[in-house]
């Protein structure tokens, strides 16, 4: 101290001055860091799940929170830039004018779009299917893409382009998404890279070094004592099955490995009969509503039943799929950690490969050009007049649909089991006691909702926002089942681990996000009833129509980005 003093008094006046504010502003920085960690979302709910149930079972609350913000930030980039111009055209807020383009060389026939909307007497329960279903007063709502048929907003004299601020809007949400993924899985990665360096090593920071001595709340320190001593069982019940792998004889290891092999060929069927059945039923759905909906000849029970087939089926598959996968994964003997991936890849597929199949089902009666029915427009236009709009729709009532089990299964399922533990002494009713909380089930139950959300961003701006709600709920949902009418898993799992993987299987979402979005943009002719994009060929032709207004050198420039040459090296790296 006595060297610092006497150091600052040889400083001139200014570099004191200088020190000074480095330290004051550090130290500034530092409190509202300090401060601002009190706003953090559910701060003190997670701590405290933390502390009851593990850090396993945190992990995937974190996860839940990332997502809610996610969404959040998503919706606001929606509105900001492509719902709010429309609100402010629509009512005049400031000095604009609309600039409506009239679509030349298109035929009249694929201008014709008469969205289902209620006429006349409306019963309440008519507005109930289209709540459900996107059809209806919804359609015509600012949900869907059908909505946003300005081509551009003169406020002042600034223009804004629509179409080219929508393309833009949808790059960068998808664009924003991998980077927040990735960001946080850099971290998870050094996490798992730290604790798998060295186990021994790992358990010593554990022993040693684990313990907040900033701590000084007695519930608090209870939380960590208990977070501590969940890690340690969670270190020891891994130690003994490794123990148990490596003293296998070679019987035991052929044994397991043709089990492996066999469990794997029932797998790939059943996914393939999962598969086949979503394509025949949404090939029957699509046919069969949309033909009584533009002739009006519908009742409207049979017709919601017709609507939600594809739905219905996906989520069945989805709810057996997983049971079917836990039951027949305990026969592979696996670790905890691995057969938890193992279920969770397995599943991630079933569940992201039957939103694949639905839209290839539907890409394949929009695109079916059989008897010259896409002659004039590139496209069915008489099955689909608006067909972003349908694909918007069908994503809406997947997300509702996946809203409504979320909530069924606490209500009539788990709480239903928990009384009769509680109060029955039944002795098969004790035997099957509280479902565990399935940690595998519940993250994919959120990565599933949130690849939906992605694809349908584009097709259902304000989609998002649905999500964030969506998500908001299960939080609250999620954490009563798991205090109330749940028990936590007999094999605990850790949370480094599980971080890094839940984060890697969003990001393989989020990449198959990617196929049908672009392949929307850049390959299937855009709608010429709706939509900002009925002056273009594709979506993506606004890019280059764009570009031709600006100066020779930067088009240059900008053309050869959009080059294979560069472009594939570039998304490579």
């Amino acid at each position: 101290r006595d060297f610092q003093q006497a150091d600052t008094e040889h400083l001139s006046r200014w570099k004191r001055w200088k020190r000074t504010s480095s330290k004051s502003l550090k130290k500034a920085l530092s409190e509202v860091k300090g401060l601002s960690s009190y706003l953090v979302l559910w701060r003190h709910d997670i701590h405290s799940i933390e502390g009851k149930f593990g850090t396993g079972i945190q992990s995937y609350f974190s996860f839940l929170r990332f997502l809610v913000l996610l969404n959040f930030i998503i919706f606001i980039l929606m509105f900001s830039f492509i719902t709010l111009p429309i609100i402010i055209s629509k009512y005049g807020l400031f000095n604009n004018t609309i600039v409506n383009i009239s679509p030349k060389y298109i035929e009249d026939n694929c201008t014709i779009y008469e969205p289902s909307g209620n006429k006349g007497l409306v019963y309440f329960y008519t507005y109930l299917q289209d709540l459900l279903s996107g059809t209806g007063i919804l359609e015509v709502t600012s949900l869907f893409y059908g909505y946003y048929t300005i081509d551009a907003i003169w406020i002042s004299t600034m223009r804004y382009n629509l179409p080219l601020a929508y393309l833009l809007a949808t790059f960068a949400y998808l664009a924003l998404s991998l980077l927040w993924i990735i960001k946080r899985s850099v971290e998870g990665f050094k996490q798992n890279l730290v604790h798998d360096a060295d186990p021994f090593q790992s358990y010593c920071n554990k022993v040693f070094a684990g313990w907040d001595f900033c701590i000084t709340d007695p519930n608090a320190a209870r939380l960590k004592h208990r977070s501590l001593q969940c890690e340690l069982q969670t270190d020891l019940q891994e130690e003994k099955l490794k123990q148990k792998i490596a003293e296998r004889t070679m019987k035991e290891k052929l044994r397991i490995y043709s089990l492996r092999i066999f469990i794997n060929i029932i797998v790939l069927a059943i996914l393939s009969g999962f598969f086949y059945s979503i394509y025949r039923v949404t090939v029957f759905s699509q046919e069969n509503s949309n033909v009584s909906i533009r002739n009006d000849t519908r009742t409207d029970s049979a017709n919601l039943l017709v609507q939600y087939l594809p739905s219905m089926v996906i989520t069945l598959a989805n709810f057996i799929g997983p049971l079917i996968f836990s039951f027949l994964i305990r026969f592979e003997d696996y670790t905890p950690a691995f057969e938890i991936k193992m279920t969770l890849l397995r599943c991630v597929f079933l569940r992201l490969a039957n939103i694949g199949v639905l839209l290839f089902s539907l890409w394949s009666q929009i695109s079916d050009c059989g008897t010259d029915k896409c002659k004039p427009c590139g496209y069915n236009y008489k099955l689909y007049p608006c067909w972003e709009s349908d694909v918007g729709q069908e994503m809406y009532k997947l997300m509702i649909f996946d809203f409504i089990v979320i909530l069924a299964v606490p209500l009539f399922v788990d709480f239903p089991r928990m009384l009769l533990v509680t109060h029955c002494s039944c002795k098969l009713v004790q035997w099957f006691g509280l479902q565990e909380f399935g940690i595998s089930d519940s993250v994919l139950e959120i990565i599933y909702g949130q690849t939906i959300c992605w694809i349908g961003t584009f097709f259902a701006p304000l989609l998002p926002a649905i999500a964030t709600i969506k998500y908001f709920v299960i939080f609250y949902i999620k954490k009563i089942c798991l205090k109330h009418t749940r028990k936590p898993a007999a094999r605990p799992i850790r949370a480094s681990s599980s971080n890094f993987f839940f984060l890697l299987v969003l990001l393989i979402g989020l990449i198959l996000a990617f196929i049908p979005v672009g392949v929307s943009i850049a390959r299937i002719p855009s709608s010429k009833a709706c939509g900002p994009f009925r002056n273009f060929n594709t979506s993506w032709e606004v890019i280059p129509d764009t570009i031709v207004t600006f100066p020779t050198g930067l088009q240059q420039v900008l053309f050869g980005m959009a080059s294979e040459a560069f472009a594939v090296p570039f998304f490579m790296i």
